[in-house]
């Protein structure tokens, strides 16, 4: 049985008397909410590298390699053999596996031979330097080496063989063994480059090449859904035009697409070193893929544009709701196909077979852009519209005159689209050289035919428009001339 102290109070309550807590019993709660604390750290930080880890398992996967290289590096301390034929320089096998270990299999390569390079020239400068020094004489000894260290290390920062130059040359001035000195330099970086090539290599390889072909076609469907965002969301009926009412990632696709530049052009710099693999060979044309990007580039810069019209068509009057039916046909009609040609671009670069309908797909949407064209140049400078809040008892509205600054963001969307055609052609012509420099086999044709009238028509043969205008079949890699 427990016994409690109370005291009564004057107000007739009683209250409990509670001891006060030992300083032992205070150490231990705050030592274990100390424990507490660090076990709930580390908890939260594994659970977000094993999230880390499930989204991006690329990375995942690099540190696993860079710790297997150390390791197998390490074995030169451990192992009585090696480490003495290397001496107790093995720990710069270890700094070079840290320092050229590289994501993917490219960069790896490329800054491996930098440095071994680097190495082995640092190295023979350092021994030329000492050779001169020593013919100079003693007291010009220490100006020589001081001298050609300043400037060497000055003129050579870039070229990341500072440490070896130093290294070298400075010891030859205090230490008498200086070949072996260079030489356990060059073997310990020879080791760790030759390993972190090996396991790059061998253990689930991470290639540049496929990075950027990946990068590149994957760019191409989010233009291409970026596209048909915007155009369809702009010409829905009765409904407010506004960003939020699009898919996320159809409308900012093209964002992608403009920030890609400088991860092309790495991508591009590393898998020029990458041997054959898959189906890429040695020569494979990498430089091609940056055009087909900047080709992109300027297509998403007229898509971009197409955002800004978005914006300007919410603060205009809804009594350019006509107009925007005069063009919706034609723009849906330009925009499907013009999407639909960089979606069979998709599938070309994605498979490396040539299309057996891109000719087909081209021809639709310059016939498309062509109508497209002659709707835009029926419509005059200021365009007359019916008013509804001045209707006469026959139900006819009297007519007014609207601002051209009214009418300017619908032409100004569909001048975009004529002028997205025209670079989307641009992309195909890339592509197209792509495909004969990589010597793409033909993809098998498909049943499916392209026009409902017979075969694709040959360039130059003249096609009934409307029964009274006829326009010429332009080639399938030609730009659409905009006089047309």
């Amino acid at each position: 049985v427990s016994v409690e102290w109370g005291i009564n109070v004057a107000d007739g309550t009683n209250n409990a008397s509670v001891p006060e807590s030992g300083l032992v019993d205070k150490a231990l709660l705050g030592l274990k909410g100390m424990v507490g604390g660090l076990v709930l750290k580390v908890w939260r930080f594994l659970v977000k590298a094993w999230k880390l880890g499930v989204d991006e398992p690329r990375k995942a996967i690099h540190a696993l390699k860079v710790g297997l290289a150390i390791s197998v590096v390490l074995l030169f301390y451990y192992m009585r053999s090696l480490y003495e034929g290397v001496g107790g320089n093995a720990v710069w096998a270890d700094m070079t596996v840290v320092v050229v270990f590289e994501s993917t299999v490219g960069a790896t390569l490329y800054k491996s031979i930098n440095r071994a390079a680097g190495t082995f020239l640092a190295g023979s400068l350092g021994l030329g330097v000492h050779w001169i020094s020593c013919k100079a004489g003693q007291n010009f000894e220490p100006i020589i080496i001081g001298t050609s260290v300043f400037l060497l290390a000055s003129a050579a920062t870039f070229s990341r063989f500072i440490l070896t130059f130093s290294l070298v040359s400075i010891s030859g001035y205090r230490v008498e063994e200086l070949f072996e000195l260079a030489y356990h330099r060059l073997l310990t970086v020879g080791i760790g480059t030759f390993f972190c090539i090996l396991i790059s290599i061998l253990f689930y390889p991470n290639w540049a090449g496929q990075q950027l072909h990946c990068l590149i076609y994957n760019n191409l469907e989010k233009l291409a859904d970026s596209l048909d965002g915007y155009v369809l969301e702009y010409f829905k009926d009765n409904e407010a035009v506004t960003e939020d009412n699009c898919s996320t990632k159809q409308i900012k696709g093209y964002k992608c697409v403009l920030d890609s530049k400088a991860t092309e052009d790495n991508l591009d710099k590393f898998a020029r070193w990458e041997p054959a693999h898959g189906s890429f060979n040695f020569k494979h044309p990498w430089k091609q893929y940056l055009k087909i990007g900047a080709s992109m580039r300027s297509c998403a810069y007229c898509v971009k544009a197409l955002s800004a019209c978005m914006e300007s068509e919410i603060k205009t009057p809804a009594r350019i709701g006509n107009l925007k039916k005069h063009f919706s046909n034609a723009c849906k009609t330009t925009n499907i196909h013009s999407s639909d040609i960089l979606r069979e671009m998709v599938k070309t670069i994605k498979t490396m077979k040539k299309s057996s309908e891109i000719d087909s797909l081209v021809w639709e949407m310059n016939k498309a852009v062509q109508e497209l064209q002659k709707s835009l140049k029926s419509v005059p400078i200021w365009l007359v519209l019916p008013t509804s809040e001045a209707t006469d008892d026959d139900g006819k509205g009297e007519p007014i005159v609207a601002p051209l600054v009214e009418v300017l963001p619908v032409t100004t969307l569909v001048s975009l689209l004529i002028e997205n055609a025209a670079r989307i052609s641009g992309i195909v012509d890339a592509v197209n050289e792509l495909a004969g420099q990589a010597d793409m086999k033909p993809a098998p044709q498909g049943n499916k035919t392209q026009h409902q009238t017979g075969d694709k028509p040959s360039a130059g043969e003249k096609l009934p428009f409307n029964g009274n205008v006829t326009v010429t079949v332009p080639h399938a890699n030609c730009a659409l001339p905009y006089g047309t």
